[in-house]
């Protein structure tokens, strides 16, 4: 593609530079900063290659690797290198790399944004293993909302989330994240190891009213599965006499 377009790799060879540079301006601590600085940094870096944003927004956490130091990227059956600058040493897209993967690999083992919030703030090592089949098939590049939250379930950016985000960048409109307050866990105060027990007091009757509402649920949506036969062979008949009538025309 770079052979065959000059002027596309021309405009690439232009903004690469550029894009790493901001990418090693991002913050990798910190909440939300870091979350955001972390999964942004990947975002910048991959897209000096000049990988399109179509196929970006694409990408499976499976589809990145590392190679003896150079940051390697299989897409659609082509690849994307990012090789270390020196003989010696690793490229810097590598540990870009690496910090968005403890991101994902945290939440593989603790599915908790406040757990995640105090992880960027106060890190701990996390071991980052083999993928699963489950995890390799999920998006590498995820939405995040203001307040740090990233889908319940694994969602991909759009391509024009993407782009959208790299020309802020470049651009200098990406406005820095407002540091969030922690939220206490239950049992601490402003010393985290500090342990205290709490007594908790349980209603009584809560499992008898969890008991009772779900008979009612069951009671109010007896039959339900009648009306939905019913309306399956209301829809099957009128598609068949739609049938009829485009056959006599």
């Amino acid at each position: 593609r770079r052979r065959l377009d000059a002027a596309r790799a021309a405009r690439a060879d232009r903004l690469a530079p550029l894009l790493h540079r901001r990418a090693a301006q991002l913050p990798v601590a910190g909440w939300p900063g870091g979350l955001f600085g972390r999964r942004d940094a990947l975002l910048l870096t991959l897209a000096a290659t000049g990988m399109p944003f179509a196929r970006l927004a694409r990408l499976r956490r499976g589809d990145i690797h590392v190679d003896a130091g150079t940051l390697v990227v299989t897409a659609t059956g082509e690849q994307y290198c990012v090789s270390p600058e020196s003989a010696v040493g690793a490229s810097p897209a590598v540990a870009v790399y690496y910090r968005w993967a403890e991101i994902q690999a945290f939440l593989d083992a603790y599915p908790n944004t406040d757990l995640l919030a105090q992880h960027l703030t106060d890190p701990v090592e996390i071991d980052q293993g083999a993928l699963t089949d489950r995890q390799a098939q999920q998006p590498l590049l995820t939405p995040i909302d203001r307040w740090g939250h990233l889908p319940l379930m694994p969602q991909p950016m759009t391509a024009q989330s993407l782009a959208a985000l790299v020309r802020d960048h470049l651009a200098g409109r990406v406005p820095a994240r407002t540091p969030l307050p922690l939220r206490k866990q239950r049992g601490q105060d402003d010393n985290p190891h500090v342990q205290h027990e709490t007594e908790v007091d349980l209603d009584p009757h809560y499992y008898e009213r969890g008991v009772a509402a779900r008979r009612q649920a069951r009671d109010s949506l007896d039959g339900l599965a009648e009306v939905f036969d019913a309306i399956e062979a209301r829809a099957d008949a009128l598609l068949e006499e739609l049938l009829t009538v485009l056959e006599e025309l």
